[in-house]
């Protein structure tokens, strides 16, 4: 019965002679458009047979295709994108079944032609949202195709790239057609992902030099914007700003696996690419680092390097413990370098079959690391980038009780290695930091081990400190305009951008201010200085002035500037020539600095007036012949005359006359010692054991004669803390009866004891009020007292009888 059916066409279902009716008898006529709307009107007036029709038609396109009637597959393909356009009914489903086996016949056709169409078609089912679930499609075969696509080596260039480009297509159409299907989220496994991702990167690195010097997107015509490689780019941040949080991590491994294999981390120019398209890969970077810690040193500087370029775009979505840990992975890689430089093997003992590396890699990686620091740093918001310095500061080893150093020759060189690199990621860290609050700018936690590291003998980590100190401090761009120390008889060239001190920096100043103002005394008193070091300090002493300056700080600075006079005048530390020198010049410039800042004429003269007496009798004593390339020093520094000198009463008499507090200005400057000194490894600093403390009040520079110094030897130290702690005990044990006599006693004897005690009082007043208080003498003279003794008469002022020359 079926075969008679089919032979004759009366008898053959509607459907089928709807279908057949769409093709011509030639098929250069195209698709028969009268027939095809009848078609697609009867499959959405009977959707049941919507099946029907795509197997029917599935059957003939295959049949075409084995008969190599390209013409009719090329209608059939037509006919189905028109009624997958048309019907969205719940019967689709089997629809779809028979049109993606007919797609996959085409992509498994050797012909480039019948692939492309096969292509276009799925790309258009995949932008249709169907109203229906699918529970049973797969899509694995069309990944695997199109990957392969991706891959095409045409002998002919055009066919090549339209293979290629097709298969980018393809991969995007199941990438979304998968993402927005909750019963496709497999398209995420690894398996996919390691298709999909390689066959996007291959496009994107495999670009012709001509296309690189094309013109922009936005330039360049329609014709040139369809290229492989930017399809791939548009694909791959398609594919990534789809990927949900625990689907990313597929996605980027592939990316990292590929620039291993192909070896693309040296030179870096398309792992930048790659990681500035994804832009929330850092983690995962940051993993893979870890995961080539042994890796040869350019390997992972090109990997740093490509985490600094990513890490302006992906800092934007990084928040909470992820900057931490970025953070942490980077400072794990340097100190691993610094022992990979020092031991020059990676596993720390040199064998045979040990791979030897060079010192000037691992520099190199170091630096890497210490830029992408700042890189990423300069992206954090202010709170966060608070967070970061502390604990970058946690990290820097300091000879202290809490955070002992590795002994021995090697640990030593480790810890210096250490300092720096730390405290050069710290400076890139505060380099452009903006903080209005330096109670939060600069925390007690943090300036505690910063000031420590200033302690130091290395004079490296010293000026880093400085320069870091400077970082935080210079809040309005000033700090450019005290790069060089010089005598300006007018500093408003400079242009200096003052603000008045708020009251947080004033609270900071108050608790602060004596532990900079002793480092920086310290830090001048240092044998190993060179001009950078005078030139930071000078710049600290500006800023400070002019940032955190009021009244009183102003006065201190003075004060402490003088101290570093009597330094170099003194030279009770031995220091070279050319250190006292600098110290001379560094008081001048710092004083001419703050006497225009002040504005009190007196003041500014007295200043000219000393510099200008040293421009033409001790030129030596100016920063203009210090600090330059070639210093020109005075071998006889012993024999300062005082016109040469900065006098601290004449400052001290010209600015109390301005409302300044002399009696503070008179008070020469003496740092106070702490705990910290004897942990330190300064030579100076540790022989202080026996210091021999100086008390005197020296109120002025020129002050030759001097009091014997006070010895403080061990048992006077000890002696003194006894007997401390003996009058703390008494004093106690007096006020636990005094509030025991308040607690237990009757009112009574407590009301006639207060009552004593003020009677007492009262009459003590009563002597001192009879001895101190004199009746004034009598204009008539005095008169002589019953026992002899003379007695002054106290008269009115109205009966008082003045001379005449009194009158006026």
């Amino acid at each position: 019965m079926y075969g008679v059916c089919g032979c004759c066409g009366a008898l053959r279902p509607r459907y089928k002679r709807l279908v057949d009716n769409i093709f011509p008898e030639d098929p250069e006529d195209g698709l028969v458009k009268t027939n095809m709307e009848k078609l697609t009107f009867y499959a959405l007036s009977a959707p049941e047979k919507l099946d029907r029709i795509g197997a029917y038609l599935s059957e003939r396109l295959i049949r075409d295709v084995g008969r190599h009637r390209y013409g009719y597959v090329c209608i059939a393909m037509e006919a189905l994108d028109q009624l997958l356009m048309a019907c969205h009914c719940q019967s689709i489903n089997l629809f779809v079944e028979s049109f993606l086996k007919m797609v996959a016949k085409l992509l498994e056709s050797e012909k480039p032609n019948l692939q492309i169409l096969g292509t276009n078609s799925f790309v258009k089912f995949a932008n249709i949202e169907e109203d229906t679930p699918s529970y049973h499609r797969s899509y694995d075969f069309f990944v695997s195709r199109f990957s392969e696509m991706c891959h095409s080596s045409h002998e002919d260039l055009e066919i090549k790239t339209k293979i290629r480009m097709s298969g980018i297509k393809g991969l995007q159409g199941v990438v979304r057609k998968t993402v927005n299907d909750e019963l496709q989220a497999n398209i995420w496994d690894p398996q996919h992902m390691d298709k999909i991702v390689p066959s996007l990167l291959f496009n994107l690195q495999h670009v012709e030099e001509a296309e690189s010097r094309s013109p922009s997107p936005l330039q360049a015509p329609e014709k040139e914007k369809e290229n492989p490689a930017e399809l791939a780019e548009r694909c791959l941040r398609e594919l990534l700003g789809r990927a949900a949080f625990g689907n990313i991590k597929n996605a980027i491994k592939p990316v990292l696996i590929h620039l291993d294999n192909h070896s693309l981390w040296e030179p870096k120019v398309f792992a930048i690419r790659c990681f500035k398209i994804i832009m929330y890969s850092i983690q995962q970077l940051l993993s893979h680092l870890d995961a080539n810690s042994r890796s040869a040193a350019t390997v992972r500087a090109g990997i740093v390097e490509v985490l600094s370029e990513a890490a302006v775009i992906a800092a934007t979505g990084s928040v909470g413990p992820t900057v931490l840990e970025m953070f942490n992975t980077l400072l794990r890689q340097l100190r691993l370098s610094i022992d990979y430089a020092l031991t020059g093997s990676y596993d720390g003992a040199i064998s045979l079959g040990t791979k030897i590396i060079k010192e000037h890699e691992e520099r190199m990686f170091q630096e890497a690391v210490i830029k992408t620091i700042g890189s990423f740093a300069s992206t954090l918001p202010t709170y966060q980038r608070s967070e970061v310095i502390l604990f970058i500061m946690s990290k820097v080893p300091l000879p202290s009780l809490h955070h002992p150093v590795e002994t021995g020759r090697t640990g030593e060189n480790r810890n210096r290695l250490t300092q720096i690199m730390l405290l050069k990621s710290l400076l890139q860290v505060s380099t452009g930091f903006q903080c209005n609050n330096m109670m939060s700018a600069l925390p007690s936690n943090f300036l505690d081990r910063l000031l420590s590291t200033a302690l130091m003998e290395d004079a490296e980590i010293r000026l880093f400190v400085l320069e870091i100190l400077i970082s935080f401090i210079d809040r309005h761009g000033n700090r450019h305009k005290f790069s060089t120390i010089s005598t300006l008889s007018d500093i408003s060239i400079l242009k200096l951008k003052v603000d008045k001190c708020s009251r947080q920096d004033t609270i900071f100043m108050k608790k602060h201010s004596q532990q900079l103002y002793r480092h920086i005394y310290l830090s001048c008193k240092e044998e190993t200085n060179i001009q950078k070091h005078y030139e930071a300090l000078y710049g600290l002493l500006a800023l400070i002035s002019i940032e955190l300056a009021n009244e009183e700080v102003v006065v201190d600075l003075i004060r402490l500037v003088l101290a570093v006079q009597d330094v170099a005048q003194v030279n009770e530390e031995n220091l070279p020539v050319y250190n006292r020198c600098a110290l001379y010049a560094l008081g001048a410039a710092y004083l001419n600095l703050i006497s225009q800042l002040t504005t009190v004429p007196a003041f500014c003269q007295h200043i000219h007036e000393v510099i200008e007496t040293r421009k033409k009798e001790a030129p030596y004593m100016l920063p203009e012949d210090v600090f330059v390339e070639r210093p020109r020093l005075s071998q006889n520094l012993d024999g300062v005359v005082i016109e040469f000198l900065f006098r601290q009463s004449k400052i001290s008499e010209v600015l109390g006359g301005s409302g300044y507090n002399s009696d503070r200005l008179c008070l020469p400057y003496v740092p106070q010692l702490t705990d910290e000194d004897r942990l330190s490894k300064r030579k100076s600093i540790g022989e202080t054991i026996s210091l021999q403390v100086e008390v005197e009040s020296r109120n002025s520079p020129e002050k030759e004669e001097r009091v014997p110094a006070e010895e403080i030897t061990y048992e006077t130290l000890k002696k003194a803390i006894v007997d401390s702690v003996a009058v703390e005990e008494q004093e106690r044990e007096r006020r636990r009866q005094v509030v025991e006599k308040f607690q237990k006693a009757p009112f009574e004897e407590i009301a006639a004891h207060c009552g004593a005690r003020a009677s007492l009082l009262q009459s003590k007043l009563n002597q001192i009020f009879e001895i101190t208080i004199r009746p004034p003498p009598s204009p008539s003279g005095t008169i002589t007292a019953a026992y002899g003794q003379p007695q002054n008469h106290s008269i009115p002022v109205y009966e008082m009888k003045f001379p005449d020359l009194c009158v006026y």
